[in-house]
């Protein structure tokens, strides 16, 4: 198993842990709050990126482009929220889930000492106590996993560099 598998499958442990204790858990398909409403452009490791790239590139043509357009405007958007451009707004589901980037498969299951949580009912959740149970996952451990990766750049970089070399897996 290599390293960005052995990091899912401890990510997936963590993740079955918090649900199996709590089945009322906000995270799950449907819910995609976290995809619609990003503080900055993805980074991904070259590992991620990798990953990713197979994700997108089972996908139609027309979805290409149509993920393009979006991380394209994504290029020049000094406004916030981001809206995740894999996010099929009209299902409200991940067009690549299998393939999402580390970020993704942690949000809601992990938490930075320095940082807290993010998703505002997670959030309301934990301050009212209904989830003090909860041992989180620790996101400065996955970000110290992460840099042994490759290098970190933005979504639309790594994105940019796949349509200029033809699409190319």
């Amino acid at each position: 198993m290599n390293t960005l598998d052995q990091l899912h499958a401890d990510i997936d442990t963590r993740v079955k842990t918090i649900r199996d204790g709590h089945p009322d858990w906000l995270c799950r398909q449907g819910c995609d709050g976290c995809c619609r409403r990003l503080a900055e452009v993805p980074r991904l490791t070259t590992a991620e990126w990798d990953l990713l790239r197979e994700g997108l590139a089972a996908l139609s043509p027309e979805k290409i482009r149509e993920i393009g357009k979006d991380i394209t405007a994504l290029s020049g958007q000094s406004s916030r929220p981001i809206v995740c451009p894999m996010l099929d707004p009209s299902q409200g589901a991940c067009q690549v889930y299998a393939y999402r980037p580390v970020a993704c498969r942690t949000y809601g299951f992990y938490v930075q000492r320095d940082k807290g949580l993010y998703c505002k009912d997670i959030e309301a959740r934990e301050s009212s106590g209904d989830w003090a149970r909860v041992v989180w996952g620790n996101h400065n451990a996955i970000d110290r996993r992460l840099s042994d990766l490759g290098d970190t750049r933005d979504l639309t970089e790594w994105f940019a560099r796949w349509m200029e070399d033809g699409q190319k897996l």
